[in-house]
Parts: structure tokens; sequence; C-alpha cells
């Protein structure tokens, strides 16, 4: 479901996109049957499209990819971390407003 500008997250990819990246990354954990999980995609791809070249975007499907949820206590979905160095810099759980998410990328950068 990840669309263009957005990073297809797996188990195997996580560390390489994400722990190393040298950029901000916004990982969206989320299922296909979640409804406010697709509600939220639009807005995560329009903050994908904002901030082009200055944060990396994903999206990791939590049925298929039970390693990573586990890894970072995801429980409720969707749930949006931030992460800047390799490390956790922020999260925000539930479907927000653009302008929520917004707030939490400006602090990274």
């Amino acid at each position: 479901m990840a669309s263009a500008g957005i990073l297809d997250l797996n188990d195997s990819t996580f560390e390489s996109e994400v722990l190393k990246s040298e950029s901000p990354v916004l990982v969206d954990f989320w299922a296909p049957w979640c409804g406010p999980c697709r509600i939220l995609a639009p807005v995560v791809e329009e903050i994908a499209n904002s901030y082009t070249g200055r944060i990396k975007v994903g999206k990791i499907n939590v049925d298929d990819n039970q390693e990573t949820t586990m890894q970072y206590g995801i429980r409720s979905i969707p749930t949006l971390i931030l992460f800047k160095n390799g490390k956790a810099f922020d999260q925000i759980i539930g479907a927000v407003p653009k302008s929520e998410i917004e707030k939490m990328v400006k602090k990274a950068l």
C-alpha cells in the first residue's frame, strides 16, 4: 500500500532504511484492515511530499512484520514513530490531524 515517495518497509529492510538513515524517518505502523490507518494514509502521503529531501517516510505492515512491531511495542495502530539518528525520537498513536504530525516532524529537523 506504499505509494510514490513512501518506502515499503519490512523486518529485513528496517535497519538499513530507518535505523541507519542519515535523515529522520517517519514510520507508519499500519494494517490493511485498519480503518483509522486508511484514513491516515493520505495525510502520511502529504507529509512525504511536503518534506521530500528532508525526511524519509515509510510504512510497515504490522501483520507481516511481527519482529519490528514487537521490538517497538506497537499495541495500537496506526502508530507513527519518528526515528532520528537510529533511535525513536517521538511518536503519535491514532489518526491525528496533519498539523500534529507536522509539529513532530519539525521538532526533528
